[in-house]
């Protein structure tokens, strides 16, 4: 089968898909925007062939890519796991006859609004939302519904661009921010209270063949608005549970209605006084590496269990449900370059067996701001059989890990 696949080298877990895909048998085609040259050697020996374009968001370039390989080979699939890939590989799957995510699946699991309207219509629980294009429009938006209000771009990944505003002071401000003052397409909705987390499946052909369920500690906003936090992603092996029924349901529905066929999917939900409510979903693998927490936690391979799927439509492996499975952002005190760190030794004297993936850049590494993420500077995987006793690990290496800067 042969499979052409884009941007094998970036981010780095995009390495594992290649891999999985060559393990399965699989004749794996790169179309990157990085020279050849610049891939590591074993995503090297592992691609058929690679070509470079400027762009794989451009779909005139993309496009041109693909003809040139069909007019070299059969095209079996076109794959793409990042957010912003998703929808100009749908529509260049589509002008060039390659199965697979629907143009109106990927528009939908990409902008915010449309997402929302086509779910409330259907019965799914959703905050009140819209699309605006003007300041007045959003003070509307505001009279009708009341304040908060989160405010974001209409095809955002993650917290990207988003914005909490609890009064018309806040309103203004952010409609400058985020170019809404200007005339951008912004996406407006009902600030939900409640606790939040994440619902990730591997759908093939329209069937759930795997399913997760991941929590934050905190909620995302907070967590990269907050420095002294070391916030935490944590996947439960209590998925069995009565009370995740309502939300394993919900993933269902929502996978049904925006007509997901094979694909992985990435869905954020809030639950909390009005409820469990939908918050947005992404057709493809949740970032900061949480496949990996799955994996660790569920002794599984899920990037073969993804090459299998898209290339036979099937899946092998079952999921043990052994271990809870967390990682935690180590963020410095303050920007600059790392100096040192503090309570590493202890840490790995107490815990050392239980961690399962671990990044401490060196002394002398440039920082990243909060903002850029849980993986963006010093971070640790550390899985358990209890759930509970993860996070009371997790919260103790929170507080005794400390990351110096100068």
């Amino acid at each position: 089968m042969n499979i052409l696949f884009i941007e094998p080298a970036f981010p780095s877990n995009q390495r594992e898909f290649v891999r999985a895909l060559h393990a399965i048998g699989a004749n794996v085609y790169g179309i990157g925007e990085r020279p050849y040259d610049w891939l590591d050697d074993e995503t090297k020996g592992r691609l058929k062939g690679y070509q470079q374009i400027e762009s794989v968001t451009n779909e005139p370039a993309l496009e041109w890519a693909v003809r040139e390989a069909q007019k070299a080979f059969w095209v079996d699939r076109l794959e793409a796991t990042v957010e912003a890939h998703i929808l100009p590989a749908a529509h260049v799957r589509e002008r060039t006859g390659i199965p697979g995510i629907s143009a109106r699946t990927a528009y939908l699991c990409r902008d915010k609004v449309a997402m929302k309207d086509v779910l409330r219509r259907a019965g799914v629980p959703t905050a009140a939302a819209g699309g605006v294009t003007s300041l007045a429009e959003a003070r509307e938006f505001a009279h009708t519904h009341g304040f908060p209000l989160i405010l974001k771009p209409r095809d955002a990944a993650g917290a990207q661009g988003t914005y909490r505003v609890r009064n018309g002071e806040e309103l203004e401000a952010a409609g400058h921010a985020c170019g809404l003052a200007d005339g951008a397409a912004v996406a407006i909705e009902e600030f939900v209270e409640g606790h939040e987390g994440f619902y990730d499946t591997l759908t093939v052909q329209g069937r759930i063949h795997h399913d997760f369920i991941s929590h934050y500690f905190p909620n995302v906003l907070v967590a990269m608005r907050t420095r002294w936090i070391s916030p935490q992603i944590v996947s439960t092996n209590r998925m069995d549970e009565p009370d995740y029924r309502k939300l394993r349901e919900m993933g269902r529905r929502v996978n049904d209605v925006l007509g997901i066929s094979t694909a992985a999917t990435h869905m954020e939900w809030f639950f909390g006084p009005k409820g469990l409510k939908f918050s947005e979903i992404g057709c493809r693998p949740p970032g900061v590496g949480q496949w990996d927490s799955y994996a660790h936690g569920n002794e599984m391979d899920l990037y073969r269990e993804w090459a299998l799927s898209v290339c036979h439509y099937r899946t092998e492996a079952h999921p043990s449900r052994r271990y809870a499975c967390g990682i935690i952002a180590l963020r410095p005190d303050h920007d600059g370059v790392i100096s040192h760190y503090e309570g590493i030794d202890e840490i790995f004297d107490r815990y050392g067996d239980l961690v399962v993936g671990q990044h401490f850049p060196e002394p002398g590494t440039p920082t990243q701001g909060v903002e850029a993420g849980y993986m963006a500077n010093a971070w640790m995987r550390v899985r358990h059989e209890d759930f509970d006793t993860l996070r009371g690990i997790l919260n103790h290496i929170g507080a005794r890990v400390q990351v110096r800067a100068r």
